[in-house]
């Protein structure tokens, strides 16, 4: 979910101008790529009267990915340069009789099951900042700065069959759902490796990590990229994790996938 594309933009030809770090021309690219990953983490909801709460193993109930957006835009003038990333995801999943779950963080009863739907709304916006510390035509290589927003909606519902432990007769049916935004401030660095003779083939990464309103962000991506004249296709494997301060609905997400992408540069 976040600024990966200006890692795709590195991906060059050696005798490109995006190497140089004398030219006081801007240069600009925008990019669409698409991201499939696996989903893992935890979710909880409050129940009716003050009861226990009702808390998920979200991968082990989301089962699709309904509905995404991806986009980014870069602009570089010499070796310094700002971008932008913006992600929207629609995901969600039921089970049925499932043990997925825990009430008041302990395991549910024996013989005690539930019928479970979790969706996710969200959006990931990353803004920042890069400075190119090196420009080698074989390695190029920014360190970067900027923050990154989370806008999330999860929304749990739960129906709890057989002995129901702690829960209130009350709440072994609801659902809840809640909306929340977090920012957080990141630093990392980018980059690429030339491969080969003509510089079209290269292999492009990418990390970051930071904090703020949630405990820890980070993601880090790898892959290889195909240079063209008019820009360049890439492939990476993405693993982007969440770990929220206690308080809130979501306690950890962990996406992990790969992606693809095209990137325009002019």
């Amino acid at each position: 979910m976040a600024a990966l594309v200006p890692a795709f933009a590195a991906a060059q030809q050696a005798a490109s101008a995006d190497t140089s770090t004398s030219s006081n021309a801007w240069r600009y690219s925008l990019s669409v790529y698409g991201y499939l990953p696996s989903l893992s983490g935890q979710s909880s909801a409050n129940t009716p009267a003050g009861g226990p709460t009702i808390d998920i193993d979200a991968g082990k109930i989301v089962d699709s990915l309904k509905f995404t957006f991806m986009g980014a835009a870069e602009a570089n003038n010499g070796r310094w340069g700002a971008f932008t990333d913006l992600i929207y995801l629609d995901l969600g999943g039921s089970k049925q009789s499932s043990r997925a779950f825990t009430i008041g963080h302990a395991p549910p009863p024996f013989g005690a099951t539930a019928d479970l739907s979790w969706d996710l709304k969200g959006s990931l916006w990353t803004v920042g900042g890069e400075y190119r510390v090196m420009a080698d035509p074989v390695l190029t290589l920014d360190l970067l700065a900027g923050a990154r927003m989370f806008a999330l909606k999860p929304t749990l519902r739960w129906n709890v069959l057989g002995d129901a432990g702690l829960l209130q007769p009350v709440g072994r049916v609801g659902s809840a759902s809640t909306s929340e935004t977090v920012w957080d401030g990141i630093v990392g660095v980018k980059g690429r490796y030339a491969v080969g003779n003509n510089g079209k083939w290269s292999l492009p990464f990418y990390f970051d990590a930071g904090t703020g309103q949630s405990h820890l962000t980070y993601q880090a991506a790898a892959g290889v990229s195909y240079s063209y004249s008019w820009g360049e296709l890439t492939a990476m494997w993405r693993y982007l994790s969440y770990d929220m301060k206690p308080g809130g609905s979501i306690d950890n997400l962990h996406f992990n996938g790969p992606m693809v992408g095209a990137t325009v540069r002019w």
